[in-house]
């Protein structure tokens, strides 16, 4: 189940005469959480040149056959780039959980001070 987008950073423009592809990497893992860093990269198809057009990070519960959390992995890191992902994970997740906290509380203020009787049905 994905839990949350947390950026995706465009960063160069694709063109017509590009191919896209993406790379993807589990860069952390909590108890049933898992962080995963998305690497899209255009190939310009005339020159060969190669650019990461964007990345992005996403955040994945894994859920047993019942919709309940289950237990991940911890992830085994094999290259420099995966380190450097890794070491600044925990930031993330943090920033993540207070990010998800001030929307839960303006969710809960929205949903207070929403004017609902005027889209109810008679």
């Amino acid at each position: 189940m994905t839990a949350s987008t947390d950026s995706v950073d465009f960063l160069h423009p694709v063109r017509t005469t590009d191919s896209v592809s993406f790379e993807s990497v589990v860069t952390w893992t909590g108890t049933s959480s898992m962080e995963v860093f998305v690497k899209i990269i255009a190939e310009d198809l005339k020159s060969g040149n190669r650019k990461i057009a964007a990345t992005a990070l996403l955040t994945f519960v894994a859920l047993d056959q019942h919709n309940r959390p289950t237990r991940v992995p911890q992830v085994i890191l094999e290259t420099e780039e995966e380190r450097k992902l890794h070491e600044t994970a925990s930031d993330r997740a943090r920033i993540r959980k207070e990010r998800k906290q001030k929307s839960k509380e303006l969710a809960a203020f929205l949903t207070a001070n929403y004017p609902w009787e005027q889209y109810s049905s008679c």
